[in-house]
Formats: structure tokens, C-alpha cells, sequence
């Protein structure tokens, strides 16, 4: 067995697991080769960028008649994100402790080091949204509702027929306006909000709804104003208040990196009179915008139709997060938090401003930002963010734990989904760990059930994605996979998010194949009842709002692991082989219920191929 002198999964080594919040008091102990003759070993600590703390620990004992334990016990005292590794002196000279990999170390010259997250220890997250489960819907495309809108603005393509593809080819001068709409509304959503309750779900995630020139509604005309296609002001208010009435709440989409340049903000095109810094440089929103001598102008991602904001600027800051701003308006009428568009894009002194403005009218609400990578190290806007440290986001988007599942479905190594979990698990404060959007797609990625089969089918070119439709065999497999991609979605540390039509079925690749019309009528009837009893499992268990995760297996593509609360405890198993086996359970588990089959176990479980159990003790 490999020596390993440090582990900061390992008790024995890091008192705590993960995160600690500032003051906590922790232990950390370096297990060292006696015959070094070790007579120094120091922990050199630093917050980052800043320089480096020196500790010295102290020798507290034998571990056998080989090895001998440093330890030191300490705190600190203000939030951000540290790194340590451990030096130690002999008499035949120095050496160093670094990271390898899965929180265990070794004894080299150099290497990389642990991450330790400290969190403000007064961090709050909305208690209501651990153990929830959140529904997602592209508001155009999920039901029109018994009176389709008529008034909206003469320059939109409508289908004829919701089972129509998206327009995805260029129009004759080789653009894609993303001006074809099938005319779903807020009313609509309102008369299905039934069918999503019967899902379990807790949380209704809405894609941008206001004024916005566009079918996705990214490139905002007007923040203060429902998008005419979609209904009122009186309709948000209502869908509101139907939602809780049904134990739902309501989250919008807050897009403040950029507006659309066919905005009141800007209006290169003219379509609001004399309103906007293109026709009037000096206009209210001239500090908004960032223009080159030559006229052109600083948009996102050099995407000219979306001008890129400057969101540290006090006039935009007051307008989006001041007392009477855009949150303050949308949240007084019912909304009960946003999802932040693009959140590593925006800078410190709006989310500070953002977090502040909303937590103040309400610390109930709920803030989640858009990041794609581990949010407690991400480097962005020339510097290492603090998202979760307790000033700006509850939590963020979970992509890290997306691609971990999808990955484990498509290839089957237990190894490396574990890794990835147990990762972020160490990094997050629990706070937002219990809080984490868990999706498997969203509107940016493919269709999970064609990303299952068809692994990067969203960078192909568009008309095969247009074409491609899974075979019967795959669409078999897909589902296979899919049932167990949502066990561990639904089971793992934060709340689950279906993207709509997901439940009922839909395949199809990247934008805009992944944001065809629900099919109402046409559901896959077996996975609409998997996802509805899933849901009722889910909410069935305590466990699952902020117990503990506890990694038990990953090997021979067969992962398990645990979720333990206070007064219960689940085991979920998933079997990534392309056969049947049994697994030999842990004594709490034995002759106890799946939940799934409604079966009780023995000294062992059978686990279906590519399937997965949940079992509770």
C-alpha cells in the first residue's frame, strides 16, 4: 500500500470535512516516516494571493513503529479561499507534502496543494429550497394557453403547428434572427402548473420573460415590461400567486451581462424612437454601454446584437439592483429569486450590490448564478471570484456534477464520477452544496436523451443535428440510461431540475433542436411515470434536504454511496455494467425496502444492468 502521509478526507489527518466557516477551530495532522527523523514539519498556508503563513506543528505520538504523527490545531479567522501544503526538516535535509490527487498527498519537491474554503460563518441559504426538486421551462415553447396572445410586434415568424422544427437555416443574408416563436405563454404555464405540481416539484425556473426581440429572450429590450407574446404584468402577478398556492415558487432568469441592441437601452434599430445611446449618445443609459472612436461598440462575445453592459457602473447598478431597481420590482410582485445569467461575467460590485438589494427585502430569496466550473475557485474578471463564501450567490448552476453523472452513464467509470462528486462535496460550503441546481440539461446543452447516445452532438453541423433522430434500440438504451442518470440526480447533495419535456421524452441536439414545443399528448408515457414516481420518493425523504454524503464504493463501474440525515439513512447503488449483478450490502442495508421496486433486500441487492437502486435503512 502506497504511503500516504496526508489526507484531507481522512478524519485521522483534517478534523473537518470540506468547508469551515471562519473561527472554527480545525485540526490537521501530517503522518510522517519515523526513520527521517523528522524534528520539524511546518504548515505553510496562505490565502490566495497573499503571502504565505508559516504554522509549526508539533510531534504528538507514534502510528505503529514506523510512523509518527505533527499535528496543529488552529483557526481562521476571515472568509475567502486558502491553500496549504506541509514542509519538514531532517538531518539529511528538507522536503515538502503536496497534494497528488483524491485529497491525498506525497512526499515531493514540489506539487499542488489542498484548497480550504472558509465561509462567513452568519452564510444563509433559503431553507426551502434543500430537498426540492425544480422544473425548467423555455417560456415560448410549453403551452399556449386557452387564448393564444395576438399582440406582439409585426416582425415575428409564428408556426403554424407546434410540432414544427425550429427554424435553424439562415435567412437569405446568412443570418439566424431566432424570430420564430410558437406563442407559448405565462397564462399557459398557469393552466399547467397541476401537471408539474403531480412531478414533485417545488420550484418553477422560468427563461428570461421580459420585453426581449428574440424567441430565447437573452437579449432584453426592456426590463421593465412582460415580453407581449407572453402576457402581462397581471398575468405574472397571478401565475405567482397560483404557483404558491401549489407549494411552488417562482424564479426568473436575470440576464444584466448584456441587453439586446433592439432595446429602449439602446436601440440601434430604431424601433423605440429616440430612446437609447445609439440614437442619443447622452442619453440616461450612456454609462451602460462602452463605444470605440470608430462607433463600434463592446458586446458580448462579439455578438453585435448584444451589447455588452458595464455592470460596475453606479447608474446600472442602481437601475437593476437599487431600492425601487428591476429586482426589487419583479420580487415585490411575486418572484421569489433569480438565476443569474452568465454570473462569472458579472463583477464583484454588481453581485455584491445584487446580493445585498435582494437579501435585504427578503434573506428568503434565492440567488443562483450561471457558472460552468468548481464556483469556490473560478478565476474570472482578472481575479479568483468568492461566490460562495457568503456576500454574493446561494449557489450556482451544477455543472461539475452534470457532467460527472452523463459521463459515468455513457462510459461507465465509477472512479472518476465519484472523484468528481466527493470534489465538489469538499470544496462547497454547505450551504450552497444543499442548494445546487442539479441538472442534466438545460437549454444550452443538448437534449439529455440524445446527448446519452450521441456524446457532443450539439457541435456538429446544424442540418445533422436537424436530421438525427435516436433508432428504437438507442432511444431503448437512452431511456435505460436516463432512468438511472435521474436516481443519482435526484439523490445526490442539492435539488434536482428537470428541463421541460425531459420527463415526457423529447430528444433532439443543440440549440435550437433542444427547445422544441412540449409534446402535449404525445409524452413517453413509461418515463413520465418513472420521473412522477421519482418525485414522490424524493420528497419522501428527509435525508435528502441537507444529510450527509458519504462516498461507500467505485469500482468495476458500480458506484455507491450514502445520504445520512438525523434520524435516516439511504444507500444508492448504480450499476454501469452491461449485466446483472449483486451487490453485497453493508449491514444497515440488509433485509431492508428498495424504494424504486418496493422490494425488500437480503444480505445482497440485485441490480439491473445499466440500472440503479435506492435502498433505506
Amino acid at each position: 500500500m502506497q504511503f500516504v502521509p496526508f489526507n484531507s478526507r481522512d478524519i485521522r489527518h483534517k478534523s473537518i470535512f470540506g468547508s469551515i466557516a471562519a473561527g472554527d477551530s480545525l485540526r490537521l495532522a501530517v503522518l510522517m516516516p519515523r526513520n527521517f527523523g523528522c524534528n520539524k514539519v511546518t504548515l505553510v498556508l496562505h490565502r490566495d494571493g497573499e503571502p504565505n503563513q508559516y504554522h509549526s506543528m508539533f510531534w504528538c505520538g507514534m502510528n505503529g513503529d514506523n510512523e509518527e504523527w505533527w499535528d496543529i490545531t488552529l483557526s481562521i479567522p476571515e472568509s475567502g479561499l486558502y491553500f496549504y501544503h506541509f514542509t519538514y526538516e531532517t538531518p539529511f535535509g528538507t522536503g515538502n507534502v503536496f497534494l497528488r490527487s483524491a485529497g491525498c498527498g506525497k512526499i515531493a519537491p514540489e506539487g499542488n496543494e489542498w484548497q480550504q474554503t472558509v465561509y462567513k460563518r452568519d452564510y444563509k441559504t433559503p431553507d426551502w429550497a434543500k430537498g426540492g426538486i425544480m422544473y425548467q421551462i423555455f417560456p415560448d415553447r410549453f403551452n399556449i394557453g386557452k387564448n393564444p396572445p395576438t399582440n406582439y410586434p409585426h416582425d415575428r415568424v409564428i408556426h403554424h403547428s407546434t410540432s414544427e422544427q425550429p427554424v435553424w437555416k439562415p435567412n437569405e443574408q446568412g443570418k439566424i434572427l431566432n424570430n420564430d416563436y410558437y406563442g407559448g405563454t405565462l397564462k399557459g404555464i398557469e393552466e399547467k402548473l397541476p401537471y408539474i405540481a403531480s412531478l414533485g416539484v417545488t420550484i418553477l425556473y422560468l427563461n428570461p420573460i421580459f420585453e426581449a426581440h428574440s424567441n430565447h429572450r437573452y437579449n432584453t429590450a426592456d426590463y421593465t415590461k412582460i415580453d407581449p407574446m407572453l402576457g402581462t404584468e397581471k398575468d405574472f402577478i397571478s401565475l405567482c400567486k397560483v404557483a404558491h398556492k401549489q407549494g411552488i415558487r417562482v424564479i426568473l432568469d436575470g440576464v444584466f451581462s448584456h441587453t439586446g441592441s433592439d432595446s429602449i437601452y439602446f436601440n440601434r434599430e430604431g424601433r423605440y424612437g429616440n430612446s437609447g445611446v445609439w440614437q442619443n449618445r447622452d442619453c440616461e443609459y450612456k454609462s451602460w454601454f462602452t463605444f470605440e472612436e470608430n462607433g463600434k461598440y463592446k458586446s458580448w462575445w462579439g455578438i453585435d446584437t448584444l451589447p455588452e453592459t458595464n455592470e460596475a457602473t453606479p447608474e446600472f447598478i442602481e437601475y437593476i439592483a437599487g431600492k425601487n431597481g428591476i429586482a426589487h420590482k419583479w420580487l415585490s410582485l411575486g418572484a421569489d429569486g433569480f438565476r443569474l445569467d452568465v454570473a462569472d461575467e458579472l463583477p464583484d460590485e454588481f453581485l455584491d450590490a445584487f446580493c445585498e438589494s435582494v437579501k435585504a427585502q427578503n434573506e428568503d430569496y434565492l440567488i443562483i448564478g450561471e457558472v460552468w466550473e468548481d464556483a469556490t475557485n473560478k478565476f474570472s474578471h482578472g481575479g479568483r471570484r468568492r461566490y460562495l463564501t457568503g456576500d454574493q450567490l446561494d449557489s450556482v448552476m451544477n455543472y461539475p456534477f452534470a457532467s460527472a453523472i452523463t459521463t459515468f452513464m455513457r462510459y461507465g467509470v465509477a472512479e472518476s464520477f465519484m472523484e468528481s462528486i466527493v470534489s465538489i462535496c469538499e470544496n462547497y460550503p454547505p450551504q450552497a452544496l444543499n442548494c445546487l441546481m442539479n441538472h442534466v440539461g438545460t437549454h444550452d446543452t443538448a437534449r439529455i436523451l440524445t446527448s446519452l447516445i450521441y456524446d457532443g452532438i450539439e457541435h456538429k453541423p446544424r442540418h445533422l443535428q436537424a436530421e438525427y433522430k435516436l433508432s428504437p434500440e438507442d432511444r431503448a438504451q437512452a431511456v435505460r440510461l436516463l432512468k438511472t442518470a435521474t436516481v443519482l440526480q435526484y439523490t445526490l447533495p442539492g435539488f434536482p431540475s428537470i428541463y421541460y419535456g425531459d420527463e415526457a421524452g423529447v430528444e433532439g441536439g443543440g440549440d435550437p433542436f433542444n427547445r422544441t414545443f412540449y409534446p402535449w399528448g404525445n409524452e413517453d408515457t413509461d418515463l413520465l411515470q418513472w420521473y412522477t414516481s421519482l418525485g414522490k420518493i424524493r420528497n419522501s425523504l428527509s435525508c435528502l434536504k441537507d444529510g450527509r454524503f458519504i462516498p461507500y464504493s467505485a469500482m468495476l463501474s458500480c458506484a455507491a454511496y450514502m445520504r445520512e440525515g438525523d434520524d435516516e439513512k439511504i444507500m444508492v447503488i448504480a450499476n454501469m455494467n452491461y449485466h446483472e449483478i449483486d451487490y453485497t450490502l453493508p449491514e444497515d442495508f440488509r433485509y431492508k425496502q428498495e424504494l424504486i421496486t418496493s422490494t425488500a433486500t437480503t444480505d445482497c441487492v440485485k441490480i439491473p444492468a445499466y440500472g440503479a437502486v435506492i435502498i433505506k435503512a
